[in-house]
């Protein structure tokens, strides 16, 4: 039997994790059968499995990998500036699609909500850290309520998206949103 390395092993795991992202997106969590996984990914569930124990473990894989995504480019621009690329440039934002699935599994699902806290907490110390960091915020509300009203508009945004917003209007609630942060 071969020896497979680690960056193999590694490479088939992103490559599992990268095609049940569009799979989940397509189907949801509960549509997102093992057989359609294994048809979305051309694996078969023994190799699905071997990298991750089951179903949710794999869609919190995902779920990881997009919080730390999304942290790194909060970290570096900011969440209002994250919301007016996923505008401009929806292809690269396939990460979004996950968000509504779980909001869904948050509210049905109480043990699915504290291990999906752990893999979150990335993404809301970025967040909490840019804002934290920016000079030009306002100084009369709370960081943290400010984090708040940004995560609440990105979920709103989001949901704005998918249902088909016209491109100017959502850039014009950008711009308000902008404005309602800084000092």
């Amino acid at each position: 039997m071969p020896i497979i390395s680690d960056l193999e092993l590694s490479r088939r795991r992103q490559g599992i994790i990268d095609a049940a992202r569009a799979c989940f997106a397509r189907y949801g969590f509960e549509g997102a059968t093992v057989a359609r996984l294994e048809e979305a990914t051309g694996k078969t569930r023994g190799a699905i499995f071997h990298h991750f124990n089951d179903k949710e473990a794999l869609f919190l894989a995902i779920v990881s990998e997009d919080a730390k995504r999304q942290a790194e480019v909060v970290s570096q621009r900011g969440l209002v500036e994250v919301m007016r690329d996923m505008l401009h440039n929806p292809d690269e934002h396939d990460w979004m699609v996950t968000r509504a699935e779980i909001v869904r599994k948050l509210r049905t699902d109480p043990e699915f909500e504290l291990r999906w806290r752990e893999h979150q907490e990335v993404l809301d110390d970025a967040v909490l850290a840019r804002l934290r960091a920016n000079t030009q915020m306002r100084d009369d509300v709370p960081v943290e309520v400010v984090q708040t009203y940004l995560e609440t508009v990105l979920e709103g945004f989001i949901t704005k998206l998918a249902a088909g917003e016209t491109p100017e209007r959502l850039e014009a609630m950008l711009d308000v949103v902008e404005q309602s942060v800084r000092g």
